[in-house]
């Protein structure tokens, strides 16, 4: 090759910059999972639809059929009005875990690889699936959060703001569990069955479907080590802090939680939920930090 048609060729490749990391990188890194989270949740119609029809299901179909039982009973509060809350906490689990575990998919096809060896921290790209999650799954609950007038329940603008952020939190931390989970798993045949095997008890036993008062002692210990049962009572209390209801039967069907007799406050709910996630996350960082 001449010294002419080298020095043509080395013109014709373009040049490639390595970013040197850093802070800008990583939160690039976190903006560019999220945003990819974003697409594929845009693009799954079928996923949507199928995450719809389970909250019907259970508002609906489940708290109609059980309302004829519970009639009298309620304070004068329609049962669909009780469960909309846990229903409405529990739609973000499935959407929160499977957002999550999608990154066994990621695995198998060889994409993880592609962002493990980028010049960023791995645990930037954690983060950004887990904010991901919990946006897909938030967004998600609005389409449920829309059906509050069918179950009398008021279009309150503050309320709606305080379960929005309420959600995002709870789907945080859901979305971080489902990335525990993935972190060690290869292939989505396992985690599915994982899958199975955890989402109704959690949420279950959430208290989503039912007060918490006068439990068996077995299963309210259950229920109040369930993370996921501060979330649905946080959520639950902020809905009926805006229900035009005897306060009595409200304070009925939605009892405080109670450590030792000490009354857990909806902003400790909060908290507690946002400290599991803070350590279910840095659980997942630590494990994918060894993938190799």
């Amino acid at each position: 090759m001449t010294t002419t048609a080298a020095s043509a060729t080395a013109a014709s490749v373009a040049p490639v910059r390595v970013t040197e990391g850093g802070l800008s990188a990583d939160l690039r890194a976190v903006k560019v999972v999220l945003h990819r989270e974003l697409i594929r949740f845009s693009q799954d119609r079928t996923r949507l639809a199928a995450a719809f029809v389970q909250p019907v299901l259970f508002l609906f179909v489940l708290g109609q059929g059980l309302s004829t039982l519970t009639k009298g009973s309620t304070g004068g509060i329609d049962l669909k009005t009780f469960m909309f809350p846990g229903v409405l906490a529990t739609s973000t689990l499935f959407t929160a875990m499977f957002s999550a575990v999608s990154i066994v998919w990621d695995r198998e096809f060889g994409f993880l690889r592609e962002m493990l060896v980028a010049p960023v921290r791995r645990g930037s790209i954690i983060v950004g699936k887990a904010i991901g999650g919990a946006t897909v799954a938030t967004l998600q609950a609005i389409v449920v959060l829309l059906l509050a007038g069918l179950v009398h329940v008021p279009y309150n603008p503050l309320m709606m703001i305080e379960l929005l952020g309420e959600l995002f939190l709870l789907s945080l931390m859901l979305t971080a569990l489902g990335l525990v989970i993935a972190a060690r798993i290869q292939q989505m045949q396992a985690v599915m069955g994982i899958l199975q095997m955890l989402l109704l008890p959690l949420s279950f036993l959430s208290g989503a479907l039912y007060p918490t008062r006068n439990l068996p002692r077995w299963m309210s210990a259950i229920v109040h080590a369930n993370p996921l049962t501060y979330g649905v009572h946080a959520v639950r209390s902020t809905v009926f802090s805006h229900l035009d209801a005897d306060p009595a039967a409200l304070r009925a069907l939605n009892p405080p939680l109670t450590w030792g007799g000490h009354e857990v406050t909806t902003l400790t709910s909060l908290a507690l939920v946002v400290v599991v996630s803070l350590v279910l996350l840095a659980i997942a960082i630590a494990q994918f930090s060894r993938t190799e």
